[in-house]
Parts: C-alpha cells; structure tokens; sequence
C-alpha cells in the first residue's frame, strides 16, 4: 500500500495550494472537511456530499466509540463501507469532548475517565485507546489525543494542558506505529500565547507527524485572537507538510486562516445552519425563517450551480423550514456545503493563478453589499 503524501502545488503569499494523496484519493488543498460526527454527515447522503466536491470527511472518535462502537464497525468492514464513503476519513481523537464534557470526566496523566452522555456507562480514553479505536475505524487520517482547554484560560492552565497534549503526542506516536496508507497528525496547543505555542510547536517537529494540527482555537478567543496566532503559527510547523486549522469556521474565518497558510479545515456550521434555517451564499448570511422570503420566487443565490439554487426558491424553503418539514434542513445544508467547496475551490484557483489578494477583495465586498433587497 502507499504512503500518505503531500506536495505544494502554488504559493501566494503565506497562503499554499496543494495535493495530499491516499489509497483512497487525493484531497485537494485549502480543503474543507464536512463533520459526520456519527457515521453521517446529518441531512445528507454521502453520494450528495461528494457531489458538493468533497475529497474528505471527519468522524468523531469519541461518538463512534460509544455508538455503535469501534469493535462493531471494525466487524462490519470498517467506516468507509459502514457509512458508504469510499473517499478520505479523518477522525479527531476524542480530544474536544475532554473539553466539551468536562463536567462528566475525570483528567489524568493517564488519560480521561468519563461518564458516557448516552447512556451513562463509564469509559476510560487514554492516547493508546484513541489509537486503537481510529485503527478499528480505518480512517485515513488519525489524530493525536489531546487536553484542548476552553478559552479563555489562565497561562498557567493552558501551558498544563499543552505540556500534558506534548506528553500524550508521544504515547499517540508510538501507539500508532507503521501504518503504510495511514497518516498520524500531531495537535499545536498553547492558547493565544506566543511562547506556548513556540514550545507545542517544537515538541511536536521533534516527535515528527505526517502533518500538525493548530487546535485549541474557535474555543471562545475571537477571530481577532485567532488570526493573531495564525499570523505566526503556520510559520513555527514544517512547511513540507500539511496543516489543518481545527474546528473553523464561518467563510471568513476560513479565508483568513487560507491566507496565512492553512491547508485544512473542518466545522460543524454549514450542516447546523441548515437545520436552523440559516444559509451562506456570496452575500453573507440569510435567515429563512424571516417573513420577507415568504413571496420570493428567487433562489438563495443566483449564481449558485447547486441542485438547491437550481431547483428551489427562496419562498419554498421559508414554507418547509416553517412547516417543520424534514426536507428544509436537507435542502439547505445541501446549499451551505456547496458553498464551501466552492468557496475553497475558489482559494485553490487563486492561489494557483497568484491573485488571492483580488478573490479576497472581492469576498468581502461582496459580503459588505448584504443579502438582495427584497421583491
């Protein structure tokens, strides 16, 4: 089997386009990764999420782990033929829901004890069960188990917890092994402090990944704060590899993060806003609940190719959203991740023909126009 592999293709500035490569297929770079927290990415089916042009889906470790759990879809020919994705996986490691559950867990040196919010049954996840259970996955992109703290948080907190993320990098390194066709990415923790994550960074290059990981960002700083440490945190990782911004974000997080180097992203929002009515196009945000769409025959966007800018209007999805009907939270997330592949298309395209300064000025004129004027 092949090795995982990653190669810049065009720089523009701090911002890169490029090609990682797996037995299951290329991703292109800037990437967005739709979230199937639990062997599905909610409101869509997984032939619809490739035709949005997604190279590669995240799945959650700690909520496969507990249902239907990894050993099951292990026996049952691992995640890609038990969701019916035949591209890509990465799964993160259970890391954030050490932060996200805090009050039903229990933290040690050892790893997280907690109580499982389905069915109360207790678990222990440590880096070498994080391992294990991505192994019995078969994702393609494993990642490293680590303490990522809520922000905002004393230095003091946020350098325990990165010292302890370093600690557990190692355990996860070694725990991994050799998986040819696999690939194990390191975690950068440290806050919005400089020094931290200098010496996240070093610890990290020193055990060596086939890509780094900036987390513990999106966790309640602002973007002013996260652009803040993008400005230098792509630069403290190897430029030979790939880097993936957890968690992130709305389109302008995203094209920021891409502009100061950024290869990856993933975030739960294009899919939770389509289920709460809520759609990103050119022009920012729009809120379907809202009235004036009602009467409106338009699409949401007429520029869009989707099947849902296509086919349906504004005054359509405004009546389905508010008759509770299961199709409007399905056409709409459809939409919202269109949009961010062609979004990250967009970055590809730029990047390569070198005018991202002139795409980006574009962007956000066009987000500063707003939403069309009602008929």
């Amino acid at each position: 089997m092949s090795r995982f592999s990653y190669v810049v293709t065009a720089r523009d500035g701090a911002a890169r386009a490029g090609v990682m490569t797996t037995p299951r297929g290329q991703i292109r770079t800037p990437a967005f990764m739709p979230v199937g927290t639990a062997a599905t990415v909610k409101g869509m089916l997984p032939e619809s999420v490739a035709a949005t042009g997604a190279d590669i889906l995240l799945g959650n470790t700690y909520h496969l782990m507990l249902r239907p759990g990894a050993e099951r879809v292990a026996r049952l020919g691992g995640l890609h033929r038990f969701m019916n994705w035949a591209r890509p996986i990465l799964t993160d490691s259970g890391g954030f829901q050490v932060m996200s559950l805090a009050g039903l867990r229990k933290l040690s040196e050892e790893g997280v004890r907690f109580q499982s919010h389905v069915d109360g049954s207790r678990h222990m996840l440590t880096p070498e069960r994080s391992m294990e259970i991505q192994r019995l996955l078969g994702s393609d992109i494993v990642m490293c188990f680590d303490e990522c703290p809520a922000l905002p948080a004393s230095d003091a907190e946020v350098a325990r917890a990165m010292r302890l993320s370093m600690r557990w990098a190692e355990r996860s390194k070694a725990a991994f092994g050799d998986r040819p066709g696999h690939a194990l990415f390191g975690i950068m923790q440290g806050g919005v402090t400089r020094e931290l994550r200098e010496e996240s960074a070093e610890a990290l290059r020193a055990i060596g990944f086939d890509g780094y990981a900036i987390g513990g960002l999106a966790v309640g700083e602002g973007q002013a704060a996260m652009f803040g440490v993008l400005d230098y945190a792509c630069d403290l990782l190897p430029g030979d590899r790939p880097r993936y911004l957890m968690g992130v974000g709305k389109p302008d997080d995203i094209v920021g993060a891409v502009r100061r180097g950024v290869d990856m992203m993933d975030c739960v929002l294009p899919t939770r806003s389509g289920r709460t009515g809520q759609a990103w196009t050119r022009r920012g945000q729009v809120n379907l609940k809202n009235a004036r769409h009602a009467d409106d025959p338009r699409p949401l966007d007429e520029d869009c190719t989707c099947p849902v800018c296509r086919g349906y209007s504004r005054a359509y999805l405004h009546h389905v959203h508010r008759a509770g009907e299961m199709i409007a939270g399905m056409l709409l997330t459809w939409h919202n991740l269109h949009y961010y592949q062609e979004l990250v298309a967009g970055m590809r395209a730029a990047i390569t023909e070198g005018r991202l300064a002139g795409w980006e000025a574009e962007f956000h004129a066009m987000r500063a126009e707003g939403d069309i004027a009602p008929l």
